[in-house]
């Protein structure tokens, strides 16, 4: 029998033959679902077990709206809002009619389901839209519980979680459809200007007027894999230009290239990666610890750590240093030696520094525009505790690493990514921590295409009088403007072999002296390790290296920052934020 036969209903409407090979009796064709990947009968049932995925292939079946919140929400904590009153703005034929008809065959009321829901713990206001009922696309009564449910959690303060999926506006409603969109959008601004917090999950499909407003305007966006998002369909892109679309194109994995979304995460990992940004954002206004261990009503502090704590800390802090103190700076080596360690391929990278202070580190993508620049890697993480925004400047390994990051050098898009991080930082209260690693900022021809310059000087401006506490890190290179557009910072520190300057010796010489091969007498005079430039009152603070730290053996050097870190953002959550501002100001005001 043809694979096609074997989904096409029997008069019965019950039964479906299987031949696998060999004769079998007749099996209930509601125990079967076709995958749209292989194209082989699954069971529903182990379907279900493996979170709607095909057991064979991995392809992603699409889930109804009651499915998507049993897999989401405890079990027992989800509580429906039904709002909006039906619509029929364009006595629109048999609309009214195929709506009913569409109900008792779904047997839900509309294309989304919202309530109140708790997620690995925490509440959250929770809706699933659902492609059963008219492909999900929007109508008035969808955008009115839209609209609605947020308007409710901003009252509430309860963090928003949408997992969208639609085919766009809802025609048979016509201009009102259009209207969804506005009235959503505005909606999210609100609820985002209370410093609440959103997460879009985009879903297979999400199109249309949906991703045109409130799918895309989460504080987090997140996409299952292969799942198609965009706006146009592909067939009316390929009616319009009148060519074929690349492979690929629209998928989940495009958007993540090209900076759309912030992560691609597995079905499987979906509740507990929603649980986790829910805990990291978590609001408890009437009760927040301080640095000094009382408890008082108001805005999230920045940080939590005891007095005691950050003075044994102290204790500690103040004899490693007297131990390195004989080193630090670097007096040891020349200049140009330590222009060469700070290049070193064997230095560690921003990462790696992540990974051994940050281990729950969640890394975001792209800068909502236009790309995902492999060269700046940020995202969220905890510190003891503290929620931070974690920035850094990322070189690679090898050839093929770094193709992908280029070699560390940031494009526009970098830059752009950093900066949407700083102020979602802000927006939540979270301290920023920028690990500084690049020879300059890209200087080719896409990169002034897509305005290098606006980008680090938009990075200068909104820096300054960021809100929440920055700390910058100069951990290998620091090159020029393209370093100085992530330390704009309340201190800069610098570790003992790094440099930061003006641009590269070899830059310097050539310009300067019109000979490149004076770059180690160039060195010499830029006074750019770490030992002049806390001279200078550049720098607040050298980390020391007693030998040169290396990839893979950083235990010392993170256990020293880890202590630093903590007294900085101790330091920091004691400053109002209009004195942390003027303070920043004025250092940079001094130099």
């Amino acid at each position: 029998m043809k694979m096609e036969r074997r989904f096409r209903r029997t008069p019965s409407n019950t039964t479906m033959k299987r031949t696998e090979g060999r004769e079998s009796a007749d099996v209930p064709q509601d125990l079967w679902r076709k995958c749209a990947g292989c194209g082989r009968p699954v069971y529903r049932e182990a379907a279900r077990e493996n979170e709607y995925i095909c057991p064979r292939c991995g392809a992603y079946f699409r889930m109804t709206a009651p499915q998507r919140i049993r897999q989401i929400a405890d079990a027992g904590s989800f509580q429906l809002w039904q709002d909006g009153e039906d619509q029929d703005p364009l006595n629109f034929p048999g609309y009214v009619e195929k709506r009913e008809q569409t109900r008792k065959k779904t047997g839900i009321s509309e294309a989304v389901l919202i309530g109140a829901a708790k997620i690995g713990g925490y509440p959250a206001v929770l809706g699933v839209c659902d492609t059963r009922f008219f492909m999900g696309s929007m109508g008035t009564v969808m955008g009115e519980r839209i609209t609605r449910a947020v308007e409710r959690a901003t009252e509430e303060r309860l963090p928003v979680v949408l997992t969208c999926c639609s085919g766009g506006a809802r025609m048979q409603e016509g201009i009102l459809s259009l209207m969804q969109m506005a009235k959503t959008a505005a909606a999210m601004k609100r609820h985002s200007d209370a410093g609440l917090l959103s997460v879009c999950v985009l879903t297979d499909p999400t199109t249309g007027g949906v991703t045109a407003s409130f799918a895309s305007l989460g504080d987090i966006i997140l996409a299952e894999p292969g799942a198609l998002i965009g706006f146009a369909g592909p067939r009316v892109i390929e009616q319009t230009i009148g060519r074929k679309l690349p492979e690929g194109f629209q998928q989940a994995e495009f958007l993540l290239e090209h900076g759309f979304v912030d992560q691609i995460t597995e079905r499987k990992m979906l509740k507990a990666r929603l649980a986790w940004l829910l805990k990291v954002h978590e609001q408890n206004p009437s009760k927040i610890r301080t640095s000094a261990g009382t408890e008082k009503d108001g805005k999230p502090e920045q940080c939590l750590f005891s007095k005691k704590r950050e003075e044994e800390k102290s204790k500690r802090q103040n004899l490693e240093s007297a131990e390195h103190a004989a080193v630090v700076g670097g007096e040891k080596r020349t200049p140009w030696e330590t222009v060469l360690l700070s290049r070193s391929a064997d230095r560690p990278t921003s990462l790696e520094y992540i990974q051994a202070l940050f281990p729950d580190f969640e890394e975001l993508h792209g800068d909502r525009r236009a790309g995902d620049d492999g060269a700046i890697i940020g995202g969220i993480a905890t510190f003891h505790g503290c929620p931070v925004t974690v920035i850094g400047q990322q070189k690679g390994r090898n050839r093929k690493e770094n193709r992908k990051r280029n070699s560390g050098m940031p494009s526009p898009e970098g830059y752009r990514k950093a900066l949407r991080l700083m102020k979602q930082a802000e927006k939540f209260h979270r301290p920023v921590i920028c690990l500084i690693d690049t020879p300059g900022a890209y200087c080719g021809l896409e990169a002034e295409e897509h305005g290098q310059g606006q980008a680090i000087a938009e990075n200068l401006y909104e820096m300054s009088t960021l809100k929440t506490p920055i700390l910058s890190l100069v951990i290998g290179e620091g090159g020029s403007g393209g370093a100085l557009a992530l330390g704009i910072a309340d201190e800069v520190w610098m570790m003992e072999n790094s440099v930061y300057s003006i641009l590269s010796p070899e830059g310097f010489a050539s310009i300067l002296w019109k000979d490149s091969r004076r770059a180690e007498e160039a060195a010499a005079v830029m006074r750019m390790r770490a030992m002049d430039l806390k001279e200078l009152r550049v720098i607040e603070k050298i980390i020391p290296e007693e030998t040169p730290v290396r990839s893979g053996q950083i235990q010392g050097v993170a256990a020293y920052l880890e202590r630093e870190l903590m007294g900085f953002l101790s330091r920091a959550s004691q400053i109002p934020e209009e004195e942390r501002i003027r303070r920043r100001y004025a250092r940079f005001r001094r130099l």
